[in-house]
Protein backbone atom coordinates (compact mmCIF):
# COMPACT_ATOMS: atom_id res chain seq x y z
CA UNK A 1 0.00 0.00 0.00
CA UNK A 2 2.36 2.53 -0.79
CA UNK A 3 3.72 5.26 -1.66
CA UNK A 4 0.33 6.78 0.34
CA UNK A 5 0.84 10.19 0.46
CA UNK A 6 1.19 11.39 -2.94
CA UNK A 7 -1.44 10.69 -5.87
CA UNK A 8 1.09 10.82 -8.68
CA UNK A 9 -1.68 11.85 -11.18
CA UNK A 10 -1.91 15.66 -9.94
CA UNK A 11 0.40 16.11 -7.21
CA UNK A 12 3.90 17.88 -7.05
CA UNK A 13 6.77 17.68 -4.60
CA UNK A 14 5.97 21.76 -4.01
CA UNK A 15 2.28 20.84 -3.22
CA UNK A 16 1.46 22.50 0.15
CA UNK A 17 0.62 20.36 2.95
CA UNK A 18 -3.62 20.70 3.98
CA UNK A 19 -3.97 22.89 6.65
CA UNK A 20 -6.44 20.55 9.12
CA UNK A 21 -6.76 23.30 11.53
CA UNK A 22 -5.38 23.27 15.44
CA UNK A 23 -6.09 23.91 18.62
CA UNK A 24 -4.64 24.50 22.01
CA UNK A 25 -5.48 21.58 23.15
CA UNK A 26 -4.15 19.79 20.50
CA UNK A 27 -0.65 21.67 20.86
CA UNK A 28 -0.66 20.71 24.59
CA UNK A 29 -1.30 17.24 23.50
CA UNK A 30 1.75 17.31 20.67
CA UNK A 31 4.01 18.54 23.40
CA UNK A 32 3.63 15.41 25.66
CA UNK A 33 3.50 12.71 23.11
CA UNK A 34 3.83 11.76 19.88
CA UNK A 35 2.96 9.49 17.31
CA UNK A 36 5.40 6.44 17.13
CA UNK A 37 5.67 3.52 14.50
CA UNK A 38 5.65 0.26 16.77
CA UNK A 39 6.50 -2.94 15.90
CA UNK A 40 5.02 -5.98 17.60
CA UNK A 41 7.03 -8.74 19.63
CA UNK A 42 10.99 -9.16 19.48
CA UNK A 43 10.55 -6.46 16.53
CA UNK A 44 8.44 -8.64 14.02
CA UNK A 45 6.45 -6.50 11.81
CA UNK A 46 2.52 -6.69 12.11
CA UNK A 47 1.54 -8.74 9.24
CA UNK A 48 -1.55 -6.55 7.23
CA UNK A 49 -4.59 -7.77 7.12
CA UNK A 50 -4.92 -6.83 3.94
CA UNK A 51 -4.70 -8.71 0.61
CA UNK A 52 -0.82 -8.56 -0.35
CA UNK A 53 -1.97 -9.20 -4.41
CA UNK A 54 -2.56 -5.11 -4.40
CA UNK A 55 -0.24 -3.41 -7.27
CA UNK A 56 -1.54 0.13 -8.10
CA UNK A 57 -2.49 0.07 -11.82
CA UNK A 58 -0.17 0.10 -14.41
CA UNK A 59 0.03 3.91 -15.21
CA UNK A 60 0.94 4.41 -11.60
CA UNK A 61 3.84 2.14 -11.89
CA UNK A 62 4.84 3.82 -14.97
CA UNK A 63 4.41 7.46 -13.30
CA UNK A 64 6.22 6.39 -9.73
CA UNK A 65 9.02 4.86 -11.93
CA UNK A 66 9.53 8.19 -13.87
CA UNK A 67 9.78 10.31 -10.40
CA UNK A 68 12.74 7.76 -9.31
CA UNK A 69 14.11 8.21 -12.32
CA UNK A 70 13.37 12.09 -13.55
CA UNK A 71 13.34 13.51 -9.03
CA UNK A 72 10.29 15.02 -9.64
CA UNK A 73 6.30 14.01 -9.91
CA UNK A 74 4.78 14.23 -13.74
CA UNK A 75 2.99 17.12 -14.29
CA UNK A 76 5.60 19.54 -12.65
CA UNK A 77 7.54 22.13 -15.00
CA UNK A 78 9.27 20.73 -17.92
CA UNK A 79 7.67 17.42 -18.10
CA UNK A 80 5.48 15.61 -21.21
CA UNK A 81 2.27 13.18 -20.05
CA UNK A 82 2.67 11.07 -22.89
CA UNK A 83 1.63 8.12 -20.74
CA UNK A 84 -1.75 9.80 -18.91
CA UNK A 85 -5.33 9.49 -20.07
CA UNK A 86 -6.78 12.51 -19.66
CA UNK A 87 -7.91 15.59 -21.78
CA UNK A 88 -7.61 18.94 -21.78
CA UNK A 89 -9.33 20.75 -19.16
CA UNK A 90 -9.71 24.25 -20.53
CA UNK A 91 -11.90 25.31 -23.84
CA UNK A 92 -10.78 24.10 -27.12
CA UNK A 93 -11.14 27.43 -28.74
CA UNK A 94 -9.41 26.92 -31.97
CA UNK A 95 -12.60 24.82 -32.63
CA UNK A 96 -15.30 26.97 -30.90
CA UNK A 97 -15.26 24.54 -27.58
CA UNK A 98 -17.69 25.98 -24.94
CA UNK A 99 -16.51 27.36 -21.68
CA UNK A 100 -16.19 24.85 -18.53
CA UNK A 101 -18.47 25.97 -16.11
CA UNK A 102 -16.46 27.77 -13.53
CA UNK A 103 -19.16 27.09 -10.30
CA UNK A 104 -21.79 25.76 -9.39
CA UNK A 105 -24.32 26.68 -6.56
CA UNK A 106 -24.79 24.75 -3.54
CA UNK A 107 -28.02 24.92 -1.26
CA UNK A 108 -28.94 23.37 2.02
CA UNK A 109 -30.93 20.84 0.53
CA UNK A 110 -27.52 20.15 -1.48
CA UNK A 111 -25.60 18.95 2.25
CA UNK A 112 -27.68 16.33 2.71
CA UNK A 113 -26.95 12.64 1.90
CA UNK A 114 -27.42 12.19 -1.87
CA UNK A 115 -29.94 9.34 -2.85
CA UNK A 116 -27.96 5.71 -3.62
CA UNK A 117 -28.59 5.96 -7.47
CA UNK A 118 -27.76 9.18 -8.23
CA UNK A 119 -29.58 13.20 -7.99
CA UNK A 120 -32.85 13.06 -10.15
CA UNK A 121 -31.83 16.04 -12.21
CA UNK A 122 -28.45 13.92 -13.56
CA UNK A 123 -30.42 11.29 -14.10
CA UNK A 124 -32.82 12.72 -16.48
CA UNK A 125 -29.95 14.79 -18.04
CA UNK A 126 -28.26 11.40 -18.65
CA UNK A 127 -31.12 9.89 -19.83
CA UNK A 128 -32.09 12.65 -21.68
CA UNK A 129 -28.46 12.97 -23.49
CA UNK A 130 -28.85 9.55 -25.67
CA UNK A 131 -32.46 9.86 -26.22
CA UNK A 132 -32.07 13.02 -27.86
CA UNK A 133 -28.29 11.90 -29.75
CA UNK A 134 -29.10 8.42 -30.59
CA UNK A 135 -32.56 8.05 -30.45
CA UNK A 136 -33.39 6.17 -27.17
CA UNK A 137 -36.68 5.93 -25.00
CA UNK A 138 -35.22 5.42 -21.90
CA UNK A 139 -36.22 6.65 -18.52
CA UNK A 140 -34.45 8.22 -15.60
CA UNK A 141 -34.67 5.02 -14.02
CA UNK A 142 -32.11 2.77 -16.39
CA UNK A 143 -29.54 5.40 -14.81
CA UNK A 144 -27.28 4.79 -12.20
CA UNK A 145 -24.78 7.47 -10.79
CA UNK A 146 -21.05 6.74 -9.49
CA UNK A 147 -18.09 8.43 -8.63
CA UNK A 148 -16.75 8.12 -11.94
CA UNK A 149 -16.36 5.44 -15.09
CA UNK A 150 -14.24 2.58 -13.06
CA UNK A 151 -16.60 2.76 -10.24
CA UNK A 152 -19.37 1.60 -12.66
CA UNK A 153 -17.44 -1.15 -14.22
CA UNK A 154 -15.85 -2.41 -11.25
CA UNK A 155 -19.61 -2.54 -9.22
CA UNK A 156 -21.21 -4.88 -12.16
CA UNK A 157 -18.19 -6.85 -12.73
CA UNK A 158 -18.40 -7.29 -8.51
CA UNK A 159 -21.85 -8.64 -8.79
CA UNK A 160 -22.01 -11.04 -11.80
CA UNK A 161 -23.11 -14.42 -11.12
CA UNK A 162 -20.79 -17.10 -10.97
CA UNK A 163 -21.98 -18.65 -14.50
CA UNK A 164 -21.30 -15.42 -16.13
CA UNK A 165 -17.76 -15.67 -18.11
CA UNK A 166 -16.28 -12.17 -19.24
CA UNK A 167 -14.53 -11.96 -22.86
CA UNK A 168 -11.80 -9.42 -22.95
CA UNK A 169 -9.50 -7.93 -25.54
CA UNK A 170 -5.80 -9.67 -25.01
CA UNK A 171 -5.13 -5.44 -25.62
CA UNK A 172 -7.19 -3.05 -23.12
CA UNK A 173 -7.31 -0.30 -20.66
CA UNK A 174 -4.67 -1.17 -17.85
CA UNK A 175 -7.76 -1.41 -15.33
CA UNK A 176 -9.79 -3.67 -16.26
CA UNK A 177 -7.08 -6.39 -15.29
CA UNK A 178 -6.98 -5.02 -11.83
CA UNK A 179 -10.43 -4.54 -11.71
CA UNK A 180 -11.07 -8.46 -12.72
CA UNK A 181 -8.51 -9.99 -10.71
CA UNK A 182 -9.63 -8.24 -7.56
CA UNK A 183 -13.10 -9.07 -8.38
CA UNK A 184 -12.23 -12.99 -8.75
CA UNK A 185 -14.13 -12.58 -12.11
CA UNK A 186 -13.47 -15.53 -14.67
CA UNK A 187 -12.51 -14.26 -18.19
CA UNK A 188 -10.97 -15.52 -20.96
CA UNK A 189 -8.84 -13.39 -23.27
CA UNK A 190 -9.63 -12.61 -27.00
CA UNK A 191 -6.66 -12.29 -29.18
CA UNK A 192 -5.37 -9.33 -30.87
CA UNK A 193 -2.96 -9.70 -33.34
CA UNK A 194 -1.34 -7.37 -36.27
CA UNK A 195 -3.31 -10.33 -38.39
CA UNK A 196 -6.60 -9.22 -37.08
CA UNK A 197 -5.26 -5.43 -37.03
CA UNK A 198 -5.70 -5.29 -32.90
CA UNK A 199 -9.73 -5.75 -33.48
CA UNK A 200 -11.30 -9.18 -33.99
CA UNK A 201 -14.54 -9.49 -35.00
CA UNK A 202 -17.57 -9.33 -33.25
CA UNK A 203 -18.73 -13.62 -32.83
CA UNK A 204 -14.74 -14.00 -31.44
CA UNK A 205 -16.31 -12.21 -28.22
CA UNK A 206 -19.41 -14.85 -28.13
CA UNK A 207 -17.42 -18.04 -29.59
CA UNK A 208 -19.27 -20.72 -27.39
CA UNK A 209 -16.61 -23.63 -28.41
CA UNK A 210 -15.77 -25.99 -25.46
CA UNK A 211 -18.78 -23.74 -23.07
CA UNK A 212 -21.37 -26.08 -21.49
CA UNK A 213 -25.19 -24.82 -21.94
CA UNK A 214 -25.41 -22.69 -18.41
CA UNK A 215 -22.69 -20.36 -19.22
CA UNK A 216 -23.10 -16.79 -20.13
CA UNK A 217 -21.40 -14.78 -21.60
CA UNK A 218 -20.14 -10.99 -21.12
CA UNK A 219 -17.50 -9.08 -23.33
CA UNK A 220 -15.97 -6.28 -21.52
CA UNK A 221 -15.30 -3.71 -24.72
CA UNK A 222 -13.86 0.14 -24.62
CA UNK A 223 -15.27 2.05 -27.76
CA UNK A 224 -13.15 4.06 -28.78
CA UNK A 225 -10.48 1.33 -27.93
CA UNK A 226 -7.88 2.72 -24.85
CA UNK A 227 -5.21 1.68 -25.94
CA UNK A 228 -5.78 1.46 -29.68
CA UNK A 229 -7.81 3.76 -30.97
CA UNK A 230 -10.14 1.03 -32.58
CA UNK A 231 -13.94 1.64 -33.44
CA UNK A 232 -16.66 -0.37 -33.63
CA UNK A 233 -19.09 1.86 -35.33
CA UNK A 234 -22.29 1.79 -37.96
CA UNK A 235 -23.03 -1.99 -38.97
CA UNK A 236 -20.46 -3.51 -37.28
CA UNK A 237 -21.69 -1.55 -33.52
CA UNK A 238 -25.14 -2.29 -34.85
CA UNK A 239 -24.75 -6.29 -35.46
CA UNK A 240 -21.93 -5.94 -31.54
CA UNK A 241 -25.49 -4.90 -29.39
CA UNK A 242 -27.64 -7.31 -31.44
CA UNK A 243 -25.54 -10.23 -30.52
CA UNK A 244 -25.68 -8.83 -26.86
CA UNK A 245 -28.90 -8.52 -26.62
CA UNK A 246 -29.48 -12.28 -27.69
CA UNK A 247 -29.61 -15.49 -25.00
CA UNK A 248 -27.19 -15.75 -22.29
CA UNK A 249 -25.15 -13.12 -23.70
CA UNK A 250 -24.66 -9.37 -22.31
CA UNK A 251 -22.02 -6.85 -22.54
CA UNK A 252 -20.36 -3.94 -20.78
CA UNK A 253 -19.33 -1.04 -23.38
CA UNK A 254 -17.11 1.43 -21.26
CA UNK A 255 -18.03 4.64 -23.85
CA UNK A 256 -15.57 6.52 -22.29
CA UNK A 257 -14.08 8.01 -25.13
CA UNK A 258 -17.39 8.08 -27.09
CA UNK A 259 -17.01 11.57 -28.68
CA UNK A 260 -13.44 11.21 -29.77
CA UNK A 261 -14.39 9.72 -33.40
CA UNK A 262 -16.23 11.42 -36.45
CA UNK A 263 -20.18 11.47 -35.80
CA UNK A 264 -19.26 10.11 -31.96
CA UNK A 265 -20.63 6.19 -30.94
CA UNK A 266 -22.79 4.61 -28.52
CA UNK A 267 -24.09 1.67 -28.49
CA UNK A 268 -27.28 2.84 -27.17
CA UNK A 269 -28.42 3.51 -30.97
CA UNK A 270 -28.69 -0.35 -31.48
CA UNK A 271 -30.72 -1.07 -28.55
CA UNK A 272 -33.78 -2.48 -28.89
CA UNK A 273 -34.91 -3.82 -25.58
CA UNK A 274 -33.03 -2.82 -22.71
CA UNK A 275 -35.12 -3.91 -20.24
CA UNK A 276 -34.96 -7.80 -21.49
CA UNK A 277 -31.19 -7.38 -21.96
CA UNK A 278 -28.00 -7.41 -20.18
CA UNK A 279 -26.77 -4.83 -21.33
CA UNK A 280 -24.45 -2.42 -19.69
CA UNK A 281 -23.41 0.55 -20.86
CA UNK A 282 -20.78 2.84 -19.22
CA UNK A 283 -20.25 6.69 -19.99
CA UNK A 284 -18.48 9.72 -18.43
CA UNK A 285 -17.68 13.62 -17.52
CA UNK A 286 -14.08 12.05 -17.99
CA UNK A 287 -12.90 12.77 -21.57
CA UNK A 288 -15.25 14.43 -23.82
CA UNK A 289 -17.41 16.67 -21.22
CA UNK A 290 -13.47 17.75 -19.92
CA UNK A 291 -13.82 17.16 -16.47
CA UNK A 292 -11.81 14.14 -14.54
CA UNK A 293 -11.96 15.85 -11.64
CA UNK A 294 -15.57 15.86 -10.94
CA UNK A 295 -15.42 12.00 -10.42
CA UNK A 296 -18.62 11.58 -12.62
CA UNK A 297 -19.83 8.68 -14.23
CA UNK A 298 -22.95 6.29 -14.95
CA UNK A 299 -24.49 3.16 -16.14
CA UNK A 300 -27.22 2.64 -18.10
CA UNK A 301 -29.16 -0.75 -17.68
CA UNK A 302 -32.37 -2.50 -17.61
CA UNK A 303 -33.86 -1.49 -14.74
CA UNK A 304 -34.15 -4.28 -12.42
CA UNK A 305 -30.31 -4.51 -12.90
CA UNK A 306 -29.93 -0.65 -11.72
CA UNK A 307 -32.33 -1.57 -8.95
CA UNK A 308 -28.99 -4.10 -7.81
CA UNK A 309 -26.81 -1.59 -8.36
CA UNK A 310 -28.09 0.68 -6.15
CA UNK A 311 -28.97 -1.45 -3.56
CA UNK A 312 -25.33 -1.96 -3.36
CA UNK A 313 -24.85 1.80 -3.60
CA UNK A 314 -26.72 2.29 -0.45
CA UNK A 315 -24.77 0.07 2.14
CA UNK A 316 -21.23 0.19 -0.07
CA UNK A 317 -21.36 3.64 -1.69
CA UNK A 318 -23.49 5.72 -0.35
CA UNK A 319 -24.12 7.94 -3.18
CA UNK A 320 -22.19 11.12 -4.93
CA UNK A 321 -21.53 13.86 -4.06
CA UNK A 322 -24.20 16.49 -4.75
CA UNK A 323 -22.45 19.16 -6.17
CA UNK A 324 -20.40 17.08 -8.34
CA UNK A 325 -23.27 15.86 -10.04
CA UNK A 326 -25.20 19.45 -10.30
CA UNK A 327 -21.83 20.22 -11.80
CA UNK A 328 -22.33 17.82 -14.46
CA UNK A 329 -25.67 18.38 -14.93
CA UNK A 330 -24.28 21.82 -16.23
CA UNK A 331 -22.06 20.20 -18.64
CA UNK A 332 -25.17 18.17 -20.03
CA UNK A 333 -27.23 20.83 -21.30
CA UNK A 334 -28.53 20.42 -24.83
CA UNK A 335 -26.98 23.56 -26.40
CA UNK A 336 -23.48 23.17 -24.82
CA UNK A 337 -23.35 19.36 -25.55
CA UNK A 338 -23.77 20.13 -29.24
CA UNK A 339 -20.53 22.88 -29.15
CA UNK A 340 -18.75 20.14 -26.72
CA UNK A 341 -18.75 17.81 -28.74
CA UNK A 342 -18.31 18.98 -32.44
CA UNK A 343 -15.46 20.94 -30.83
CA UNK A 344 -13.93 17.66 -29.24
CA UNK A 345 -14.11 15.50 -32.16
CA UNK A 346 -12.07 18.32 -34.37
CA UNK A 347 -9.70 19.03 -32.11
CA UNK A 348 -8.31 15.48 -31.42
CA UNK A 349 -8.67 14.40 -34.86
CA UNK A 350 -6.68 17.06 -35.88
CA UNK A 351 -3.79 16.10 -33.02
CA UNK A 352 -4.52 12.29 -34.24
CA UNK A 353 -3.15 12.94 -37.48
CA UNK A 354 -0.56 15.51 -37.07
CA UNK A 355 1.03 13.23 -34.48
CA UNK A 356 0.62 10.26 -36.67
CA UNK A 357 2.53 11.61 -39.61
CA UNK A 358 5.31 12.76 -37.31
CA UNK A 359 5.25 9.40 -36.02
CA UNK A 360 5.61 7.63 -39.79
CA UNK A 361 7.98 10.05 -40.88
CA UNK A 362 10.12 8.52 -38.19
CA UNK A 363 9.71 4.56 -39.19
CA UNK A 364 7.35 3.64 -36.42
CA UNK A 365 4.41 1.41 -37.46
CA UNK A 366 1.52 3.22 -36.44
CA UNK A 367 -1.64 0.89 -35.60
CA UNK A 368 -3.46 3.31 -34.32
CA UNK A 369 -7.56 3.19 -35.27
CA UNK A 370 -10.00 6.47 -35.89
CA UNK A 371 -11.17 6.77 -32.92
CA UNK A 372 -9.69 8.17 -28.59
CA UNK A 373 -6.51 10.23 -28.11
CA UNK A 374 -4.73 7.82 -28.21
CA UNK A 375 -1.50 6.04 -30.69
CA UNK A 376 -0.84 2.56 -30.82
CA UNK A 377 2.78 2.42 -32.18
CA UNK A 378 5.26 -0.50 -32.51
CA UNK A 379 9.17 -0.44 -32.65
CA UNK A 380 11.21 -1.41 -35.12
CA UNK A 381 13.04 -5.02 -34.71
CA UNK A 382 15.96 -4.70 -31.91
CA UNK A 383 14.00 -2.26 -29.95
CA UNK A 384 11.81 -2.62 -26.98
CA UNK A 385 9.16 0.10 -25.44
CA UNK A 386 10.38 -0.44 -21.77
CA UNK A 387 14.25 0.69 -22.58
CA UNK A 388 12.71 3.64 -24.75
CA UNK A 389 10.83 4.70 -21.64
CA UNK A 390 14.01 4.52 -19.05
CA UNK A 391 15.39 7.01 -21.86
CA UNK A 392 12.54 9.07 -22.28
CA UNK A 393 12.05 9.22 -18.14
CA UNK A 394 15.86 11.18 -18.20
CA UNK A 395 14.36 13.70 -20.53
CA UNK A 396 10.89 14.23 -18.48
CA UNK A 397 8.90 12.66 -20.47
CA UNK A 398 7.25 9.27 -20.46
CA UNK A 399 4.48 6.63 -22.64
CA UNK A 400 2.75 4.19 -21.46
CA UNK A 401 4.54 0.24 -22.61
CA UNK A 402 1.85 -2.47 -23.88
CA UNK A 403 2.95 -4.70 -21.80
CA UNK A 404 0.53 -3.17 -18.74
CA UNK A 405 -2.15 -3.05 -21.45
CA UNK A 406 -1.63 -6.98 -21.97
CA UNK A 407 -4.87 -8.56 -20.41
CA UNK A 408 -3.30 -11.97 -20.51
CA UNK A 409 -0.41 -10.84 -18.62
CA UNK A 410 -0.17 -12.34 -14.25
CA UNK A 411 -1.28 -9.44 -12.07
CA UNK A 412 1.96 -9.92 -10.44
CA UNK A 413 3.96 -9.63 -13.76
CA UNK A 414 6.28 -12.19 -12.84
CA UNK A 415 8.45 -14.60 -15.34
CA UNK A 416 5.99 -13.32 -18.17
CA UNK A 417 7.22 -12.25 -21.51
CA UNK A 418 4.42 -10.11 -23.86
CA UNK A 419 4.17 -10.29 -27.29
CA UNK A 420 3.35 -6.81 -27.28
CA UNK A 421 6.63 -5.59 -26.15
CA UNK A 422 7.84 -3.48 -28.88
CA UNK A 423 4.46 -2.12 -28.64
CA UNK A 424 2.78 1.51 -26.65
CA UNK A 425 0.82 4.01 -26.04
CA UNK A 426 1.56 7.41 -26.75
CA UNK A 427 -1.57 9.97 -25.25
CA UNK A 428 -2.14 13.03 -26.95
CA UNK A 429 -5.08 13.77 -24.85
CA UNK A 430 -3.54 16.12 -22.18
CA UNK A 431 -1.56 17.90 -25.06
CA UNK A 432 -1.80 21.67 -25.76
CA UNK A 433 -1.23 22.53 -29.54
CA UNK A 434 1.26 24.74 -28.92
CA UNK A 435 3.68 22.27 -27.62
CA UNK A 436 3.65 20.05 -30.15
CA UNK A 437 7.13 21.56 -32.06
CA UNK A 438 8.54 20.61 -28.85
CA UNK A 439 7.32 17.28 -28.25
CA UNK A 440 8.21 15.75 -31.72
CA UNK A 441 11.83 17.14 -31.24
CA UNK A 442 12.14 15.84 -27.94
CA UNK A 443 10.92 11.95 -28.48
CA UNK A 444 12.83 11.94 -32.00
CA UNK A 445 15.67 13.14 -30.17
CA UNK A 446 15.32 10.29 -27.93
CA UNK A 447 14.22 7.48 -30.45
CA UNK A 448 16.88 8.29 -33.00
CA UNK A 449 19.55 8.13 -30.28
CA UNK A 450 18.48 4.96 -29.22
CA UNK A 451 18.83 3.62 -32.75
CA UNK A 452 22.01 4.53 -32.68
CA UNK A 453 23.11 3.16 -29.72
CA UNK A 454 22.16 -0.36 -30.77
CA UNK A 455 23.55 -0.34 -34.51
CA UNK A 456 19.95 0.10 -35.95
CA UNK A 457 20.18 2.40 -39.03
Amino acid sequence: LSPPCKDPMTLSDSTPAPNLGSTASDSAGASKKQCRATVGPKNQPTSSMLIDDMPPMGIYETLYRFKDVFGAHMGTKNTHPWSQGFPLTTPLEKFGGPELPPSVDVTWNDRFYPKAWGHPELRQAVAGYYNDNYGCGIDPENVMIFAGGRPGIYTVLNFLKEQVEVRIGNVEWPAYLDILTQTKTNFKVVPFTKENNFHPPNADYYDRTGLNASTHILPVISNPSNPTGHTRAGDELKELMEMAEQSKNGILLDEAYEWFHEGSVSGMQYVKDLENSNVFITGACTKGLQCPGIRIGWVVASKKNIETLSNYSSFGMGGVSHPSQLYACKLLEPSRVKKAKKAVQEHYAWQRTRYGSFFKSLGLSVHTGDGGFYHWLELPEGMAAKELNERLFEKGAAILCAFDCDMARPHDKSEYVSPYGRFFRFSFGPLLPETFESDIELFSGVYLQYKKDIGIE
